[in-house]
Parts: C-alpha cells; sequence; structure tokens
C-alpha cells in the first residue's frame, strides 16, 4: 500500500491532537446539577475550550440553574463564550494578569455554601497561568524561580512541587477555600502517569509533597531563589493540605483524556494505512536529546534484527522530555529531540518522524514542532547549516526553520503534552513515495 510518509505521520498528530478535544470528551463526565448553583473556574491551555464545552452540554442537556465563573488560559488560546468569562495570561513564565484572575477565582468560590458546586476545569500550563503567590513573595520573584526551574532540565514534577510552595492556591488550596462546597475537577492530563496532583500543580487535590522536597528540588538543580523564597521554604508554616484533610472528602477529580487516548487515536491512523503501530510509552521523561538516542538505537534494531517488529511500522510515544539549556538559541524539547534523533539516524534510508507538542506550542515558540526525513540532514548541509552545532547550541528551531520543515498549528486549545511517531518504511513501501 502506497502512502507519503510525512503527510502519514501529520495525519497521526492530527488524530492525536482531535482526540483530546474537549468538545469530544467533556459533556459526557458532566456532574449532576447541584441543589445551589454551580460556580466553574479553571486554569489551562485547554481551559477556554472547556468551558465552551461546558456551555454547551449546558445548554444541550437542558440544565437548570444559573451557570458563571472565570478559567484563565494562554494569551492566544482565548474562545467566544457566554457565561464563563475567559482571562488570558501569561506562559510559562507567570504574569500580573494571571495572578490577578488567580485571586478572581478565590473571590468566585470563598463565600459558598455546602448546596453549591463548583466545577474546576485544570488542564496543561494550568500551574503558570493559576498563579497566586503565597504571603511575602513577590510576582517577580516567583517569575525569577520558574525561569530558572524551567532552564535548569528538572522534571514537570519537581517543578510543580516547588510551584505549589510558592502559592496560595495551587497544592489542593482552592478545594480549601471553596470549603464546604462541592468541588469537582475535569482534568486534560498533560503529564507523565496522570497524576492529578501534578496536572496544573492539583489546586482541588491533595499534595503528598513537602516544604522541604521543594528545597531538595531547588538544592539538586543549583538554583539559588531570591531571598524572600529562601525564607517563605524555610519557615514551612502552612503545608499544603494532605490526604486527610476534611474538606477534601467533598472534592474529586476525573481525568476526561489522557495522552495514552491520544496515542491510541494515532495508532489507529497508522493501522488503517498497513502500518504496525507500537506504543512504547505515554510517559517518557528526560533530556530530549537523549531520549531520541533511545529510540534511534530501536530504529536500528527493527532494521538490522526486525525486533521488536518489521517495517513497515511506526513507534508511538508521549510524555514530557526537558531540555537542560546551555547554548543561546530557540527551540522546544520537540525539535531537540528531532535533531539529536536526525543526527543519531545520520540520514538511514526509510525512517521518518514527527515530533510535536499537542497544544501546538513547543516549549514558548511559535511551533508545535517539526517533521525529519532521510535527507534532513543533506538539507542543512545544503544551505551551510551544521545539524551538530544547532543541536549544541539549543537551536534546534533555528535549524528546521532554516530547511523549511517545522510544524505550524497555532494554538489547538487542548494539551496532552508530546507527541512522538516514527516511520520505518518498508524498502519498497514509500521512499519512492516523497515528502
Amino acid at each position: 500500500m502506497g502512502y507519503v510518509p510525512v503527510q502519514l505521520l501529520r495525519s497521526m498528530f492530527d488524530a492525536a491532537v482531535a482526540a483530546a478535544s474537549p468538545s469530544v470528551t467533556l459533556a459526557s463526565h458532566l456532574p449532576s446539577p447541584p441543589v445551589g448553583e454551580t460556580v466553574v473556574v479553571g486554569a489551562g491551555k485547554a481551559a477556554a475550550a472547556m468551558a465552551v464545552a461546558v456551555e454547551e452540554a449546558w445548554a444541550t442537556q437542558n440544565r437548570q440553574g444559573l451557570l458563571r465563573g472565570l478559567v484563565i488560559t494562554r494569551y492566544g488560546h482565548s474562545a467566544k463564550t457566554k457565561y464563563i468569562e475567559v482571562v488570558e495570561a501569561a506562559h510559562p513564565i507567570p504574569d500580573r494578569s494571571g495572578l490577578n484572575a488567580a485571586r478572581r477565582i478565590l473571590d468566585l468560590v470563598h463565600p459558598l455554601g455546602a448546596n453549591d458546586q463548583v466545577l474546576c476545569l485544570v488542564s496543561g500550563g494550568g500551574s503558570a497561568l493559576l498563579t497566586l503567590p503565597a504571603k511575602g513573595i513577590e510576582l517577580e520573584e516567583k517569575r525569577a524561580v520558574t525561569d530558572q526551574l524551567l532552564r535548569s532540565g528538572a522534571t514537570i514534577s519537581e517543578i510543580n512541587c516547588v510551584r505549589k510552595h510558592l502559592s496560595a492556591i495551587k497544592g489542593g488550596q482552592l478545594a480549601r477555600e471553596a470549603a464546604p462546597a462541592q468541588v469537582i475537577a475535569l482534568a486534560i492530563s498533560d503529564v507523565p502517569g496522570d497524576d492529578p496532583g501534578v496536572i496544573a500543580s492539583g489546586p482541588t487535590v491533595a499534595d503528598p509533597t513537602t516544604f522541604a522536597d521543594a528545597r531538595a528540588i531547588l538544592k539538586r538543580y543549583e538554583i539559588v531563589p531570591p531571598s524572600a523564597i529562601t525564607t517563605h521554604l524555610a519557615a514551612a508554616k502552612q503545608e499544603t493540605p494532605k490526604f486527610d484533610a476534611p474538606f477534601l472528602r467533598r472534592s474529586t477529580v476525573n481525568t476526561i483524556v489522557t495522552p495514552q487516548d491520544a496515542l491510541v487515536s494515532a495508532a489507529n491512523v497508522a493501522e488503517a494505512a498497513g502500518i504496525e503501530p507500537l506504543i512504547l510509552s505515554d510517559s517518557m521523561e528526560g533530556e530530549s536529546k537523549d531520549v531520541a538516542l533511545v529510540h534511534a538505537s530501536i530504529v536500528r534494531q527493527i532494521l538490522r534484527r526486525g525486533q521488536p517488529m518489521r517495517p513497515p511500522c511506526v513507534l508511538l510515544s508521549g510524555g514530557e522530555t526537558t531540555v537542560t539549556i546551555r547554548g543561546t538559541g530557540r527551540g522546544g524539547p520537540n525539535t531537540e529531540f528531532l535533531l539529536s534523533l536526525a543526527i543519531a539516524l545520520g540520514g538511514t534510508r526509510g525512517v521518518y518522524a514527527i515530533a510535536c507538542d499537542t497544544d501546538g506550542i513547543d516549549g514558548s515558540e511559535d511551533n508545535a514542532g517539526a517533521v525529519i526525513s532521510p535527507d534532513t540532514l543533506t538539507k542543512g548541509e545544503s544551505t551551510g547549516k551544521n545539524a551538530t552545532d544547532f543541536l549544541s547550541n539549543n537551536d534546534a528551531y533555528g535549524f528546521f526553520a532554516e530547511i523549511g520543515d517545522l510544524v505550524m498549528t497555532g494554538p489547538t486549545r487542548t494539551n496532552v503534552n508530546d507527541f512522538r511517531a516514527i516511520l520505518i518504511c518498508a524498502p519498497t513501501s514509500c521512499e519512492h513515495m516523497g515528502d
């Protein structure tokens, strides 16, 4: 069966994104209406689309009662709503718009009673967007330590542990402010393992981490925070809510879509094209360029030994890799993964790949990711660009921009994190089809 490799890879990515759309996944998870009112709050790159889905389901299901609320999303990720206000704020470094909106969210939920319901919509990006520094910490101080964490190579779980302990709203504290109202969170997972305590830093769930954990993470990555943050973490005056907190008995979370769901949808596209898929993992972590080397080794085993499968096949993986920034270039974890993969493969015939963030934003750039083909390195060489030099400078974006292989989608208004697909063609199946 003939297929165009890059087009097939892009179709798999599009299917993964579509599977994570709130318009598809949210309605069936809405809770029953309460005796009192429903207040909708939340934060994340999918928050606006989730708010739209709530409003549409509310109307089609003929639900009674007042619907109001406020959600925070990334600049450029908004959507038109009727009853739920959408506020845009900065991501991944928080800004005052996010701070002011987070404070308004607490003002919305604090007066509620036992007959009322808080519907909390959370997705990837929520940690940065739902920013409300703990007492004694200024926004600029939190911005500074966030920037250092993002550059350090720390995992999302480690970053969010620190964020929780610098916050007045994350790590179960939103649920504490909403008590005695019932709190129901609907989450789109963007984290390895789908831990609800990590998604948007778990504003409505118990936090198993501690101030001591946060201090250890900063020490591990040799991060010296502003003095106010050091003082706050050392004082450890009030821990985040733990599992025995009484108000958490009325707080639940339902994960409505996960990275695995997206990978399965992509696998279905591959199977329809006659390609055997293999989902390696939905929760890969590690340095992007190193994870690429592992994938390259699997590709070589398939080509040389026919293990664990024979071409044509496609390797699928998700999760969240990281980049330790040592250079001055541009790029996110997905383009860095691909550039490292292209170098490791060295132009191996019949191997194509795509790596994109499902939110449409690779790191903090304007691209979702990129694609590679057997001629990626030679395309760079033809323009005088050495791939290894670009990788050393953390400038994968610059390399793929030069050869015209960036993937640009714009905001997708969902987020189930990284998507990677490596297509390994049979000797006669796709090389003649072009890109």
